[in-house]
């Protein structure tokens, strides 16, 4: 190989910083990523918990009917 070769075959210093850049780039685009997708599963988990939470309130008077109790 000659040293024209060589020289073609390693990344110039400009080129070395585009790939700095590129990889910090990809980096924070990736972690940005994962934390949309860990507050949207939060988010998920809040509204199956708040809908899950609603009760019929007559079943609340059904089962106290069924104890032979009153609610009020």
């Amino acid at each position: 190989m000659t040293a024209a070769t060589l020289h073609i075959a390693t990344p110039t210093a400009a080129e070395r910083t585009l790939l700095r850049v590129a990889d910090s780039l990809t980096a924070f685009v990736a972690h940005r990523r994962e934390r949309r997708a860990e507050r949207r599963e939060l988010a998920f988990d809040l509204l199956r918990e708040q809908q899950s939470r609603k009760q019929d309130p007559r079943a609340v008077d059904h089962a106290l009917a069924q104890l032979g109790l009153t609610r009020r």
